[in-house]
Parts: structure tokens; C-alpha cells; sequence
């Protein structure tokens, strides 16, 4: 979809991976999930197969290319469902993360910030505010009960964390509830006692209480089976902070000051009548994105309740702009990115990276280019450091010519209970997970 014009970013500097797609893939050749799979296949040995996805409803590695198998559900509902929780090691104890208790919500930070991802040389690790774990985990009609921590008994510790959110995602032509799983994460001293599984099965147990039987979940490794493979793209807004912080490298015949006036962005945004997102938008923005998304083989199937939740800004959480025309007053496009900062671990000088994720953007009357260069100039002016995208959705258009540079990382997404027969394009993709 990238015009034979477009400028390649391979001059620029070499950016390092999202601390989020740490993958155990190398990002040569053919990524596609068919090789992807053969060649996890190829790499694990007996004793290192993924011994408990492969009891789960989910798409096996040995079944890929099989057509004989029927899209849809992998196993029906559960007549009974477990009422009691899994057991935990002995010392250890479930609790239920009250995210409106502000000192509960201190706790779940403290554990993300501390033990959440990193990237693979333990340079950055994702910082999420306490504003943003509130806004990621009470999605409309919410449960309490999903979002899951581990103590320890004695000193009452938390430990480990998961977390489920309701979500109507619509795979083709079929409105699926599923729950969006996300923030698992384990104390680093406890990695070695298997408490990820049993966390898992306690969050899929009290899915399954609320009657609902599929996910949707994304992770940096390669598990049975990716439905999409997809890469992230970074576009430097602060380049020499990204330097100097070990974030990018300085690129082959390239000096400082040119790179910094490599990635110079205008003053102020060049679209007329474009706005922040309000209250009054949420109607028309929601009309903007059904339509967009209903092109898609995967997405969420959003109404104005979702819209106001997740696209009404929030500062340092999600800023969303609109494009309202000056003559008709209607509003043809859209664009929006959230905010996830990084810690940077063991640098002097900086100890925090600025990054701005894009979220859902849709154009209509706006050339799409021109719309996400708007985006970067007001992200710009808000002091972010880096914009990030995956090449999902209509992305890959603009990516190489707003100078993204690819990362190594992959990003991939996964479907429980749900089986799709032939592993999609990142564009046949508009569901983004936080």
C-alpha cells in the first residue's frame, strides 16, 4: 500500500524495539505465522513445548493448514463452571484489586513498574500511570472480580496481577462478547513457581462465571497460535533524547543535527477545523468508527458508550482530535493515540521515555498522511518523545513516509476458543489492546 515515492526509513536511525514486543523470533525473512510457527517448532525441544496452551481451546501449531476445521468456537459453554478458586501454593493468596481504592491502585502500579515488561537488554520498562490502569481496566460494564492479584499470606503483599475487561469483538460477520486479557505480571522473584498458568485458569474461571467463553490477548513470544502477526513502527519526535538514551542509534553517515532536522515537524497543524475531541463529538465520532471498522476481519464492535470511554480525552491517558469542516460543521475524520511511558533503567541523565501509541484513526475527506502528521505535530507540541504504530488497519500507508522506522519487535494477537482457519494481514486487523 506504500507508493513506490515513498521515503524509505532505512537511512534514519535504527530504532530498537517496543519494550512490548520483546519476540523470540528474528525479524529477517518471512514473518508470517505459518513460518513463525514452523520454525518455534523447529526450536523447542521436547521438554520445552508449550505444555499448557496445548490443553487449552486455542489454535495448535500441528493444526495450521488444516481447512477441515470449522471457524468459530473450539469448545462449547461449560454446562458447570468451577465455583471455587484454583488452588495457589500454600503461602500465597488470591485477592480481588479494588482499582478505585487509591492505595490498591498503588499497589498494582508499584508492581507493573517495578516487574512488568521490559525489553531484552533491561533498558526500558513500561511505566502505565495510575490514571491510565483506571482508565484500561473500568471499561463499561466491568467486573470487579477480573481484576485478579496474588498475595502473600503473611505480609500481605501483592504479588502477581491479571486482569479481564468485557469486550464485543466481531471476528467477520459474527458480534463475539469476549473478554480483552492483559497485565499479567509476576513478581520477578517469583518467576520460577509456575504462578502464571494457575492465574490464567482463575481469570478464564470467573470469565466463564459471567458466561462468557472467548478472549482476545496479545503478547511479545510466540504462543499456539497468532491469528496476526504485526510490527511496531517508531516515529522519533524527540531524536536526540532517543539517542542518547540507547532508545535509536545514530544512522549510518548521519550527525546529530542532521538527524535532528531529519525529524523537524511544523509549528502547528495544517488541517482546517481540526479540534480536540468532546462530549458533543461522541455521537458522530462513534458513527465515523463503525463505519471504518466494518472492514475489517477483526474489531471491536464499539457503540457510544465504548467511544466516550475509551476516545473522550484524557491528559496523559488518550488525546483524540476530530476534523470538524468549517463550512458544513460535520466531522469527517478522526485520529487518536494513548499515552505509555517507559522508565529508563540505569541512565544518568533521564529516567523516563514519553511515548505516544496510536490508537484508532479514521479519514474520510482528510488524506490520511496529512491527518497522522497533524497527529504528530500536536504530540510534538504535548513533549513526547517517540510515536508508535503497528502496521494494522490503513498504518502501513503512512509509515514509511511520516519516517517511521520499523522496529525489530513483533506483536502478536491471539484468539481463546475461537478459531480463525488462515492467519490474517496485519490490515485485515483494526482491533488495537492496550
Amino acid at each position: 500500500m506504500v507508493g513506490s515515492n515513498s521515503k524509505s526509513g532505512s537511512q534514519e536511525e535504527n530504532q530498537r524495539p517496543n519494550p512490548d514486543a520483546d519476540s523470540i523470533i528474528p525479524s529477517e525473512g518471512d514473518g508470517s505465522v505459518e513460518n513463525i510457527a514452523r520454525r518455534v517448532r523447529e526450536s523447542l525441544s521436547v521438554t520445552k513445548k508449550h505444555m499448557f496452551w496445548e490443553t487449552q481451546p486455542v489454535g495448535q501449531f500441528k493444526d495450521l493448514g488444516d481447512t477441515s476445521l470449522p471457524e468459530g468456537p473450539i469448545e462449547n459453554p461449560k454446562s458447570e463452571v468451577k465455583q471455587e478458586p484454583y488452588n495457589l501454593p500454600s503461602q500465597y493468596e488470591w485477592t480481588t484489586c479494588d482499582i478505585d481504592s487509591e492505595e490498591t491502585c498503588m499497589e498494582v502500579y508499584n508492581l507493573l513498574t517495578n516487574n512488568y515488561v521490559e525489553d531484552d537488554e533491561n533498558m526500558f520498562r513500561f511505566n502505565y500511570s495510575k490514571e491510565f490502569l483506571r482508565w484500561a481496566l473500568r471499561a463499561p460494564g466491568y467486573f470487579r472480580s477480573w481484576h485478579i492479584g496474588v498475595r502473600a499470606k503473611e505480609s500481605k503483599k501483592l504479588l502477581a496481577f491479571i486482569t479481564g475487561i468485557p469486550a464485543k469483538i466481531r471476528v467477520r460477520n459474527e458480534v463475539v462478547k469476549m473478554a480483552e486479557i492483559n497485565f499479567l505480571c509476576v513478581h520477578k522473584k517469583l518467576r520460577s513457581k509456575r504462578l502464571a498458568p494457575v492465574m490464567i485458569k482463575e481469570v478464564t474461571r470467573r470469565v466463564h462465571l459471567e458466561n462468557m467463553w472467548q478472549a482476545a490477548y496479545t503478547a511479545g513470544v510466540v504462543l499456539p497460535t497468532p491469528i496476526a502477526t504485526c510490527q511496531y513502527w517508531h516515529r522519533s519526535l524527540n531524536p536526540k533524547k532517543l539517542i542518547d538514551v540507547g532508545f535509536s542509534r545514530l544512522g549510518a553517515r548521519m550527525t546529530m543535527s542532521r538527524t535532528i532536522k531529519l525529524y523537524k515537524l511544523p509549528v502547528s497543524t495544517v488541517t482546517p477545523g481540526f479540534r480536540k475531541m468532546e462530549l458533543r463529538d461522541v455521537p458522530a465520532v462513534t458513527r465515523l468508527l463503525r463505519n471504518y471498522l466494518s472492514q475489517f476481519v477483526v474489531a471491536p464492535d464499539f457503540d457510544e458508550y465504548d467511544v466516550e470511554h475509551w476516545l473522550l480525552p484524557i491528559e496523559n491517558v488518550i488525546d483524540s482530535y476530530l476534523v470538524e469542516s468549517p463550512d458544513t460543521h460535520e466531522i469527517t475524520d478522526f485520529c487518536s493515540f494513548y499515552t505509555l511511558p517507559s522508565s529508563i533503567l540505569g541512565n544518568q541523565t533521564y529516567s523516563g521515555l514519553k511515548a505516544a501509541y496510536s490508537y484508532y484513526n479514521v479519514a474520510t475527506r482528510t488524506p490520511l498522511l496529512q491527518l497522522m502528521n497533524d497527529a504528530l505535530i500536536v504530540a510534538k507540541q504535548k513533549d513526547y518523545d517517540v510515536f508508535n504504530a503497528l502496521d494494522i488497519m490503513h498504518n502501513e500507508s503512512f509509515l514509511r513516509e511520516l519516517k517511521f522506522g520499523p522496529g525489530d519487535g513483533q506483536l502478536h494477537y491471539y484468539l481463546y476458543n475461537y478459531r480463525i482457519k488462515q492467519a490474517l494481514n496485519p490490515l485485515e486487523l483494526g482491533l488495537v489492546l492496550l
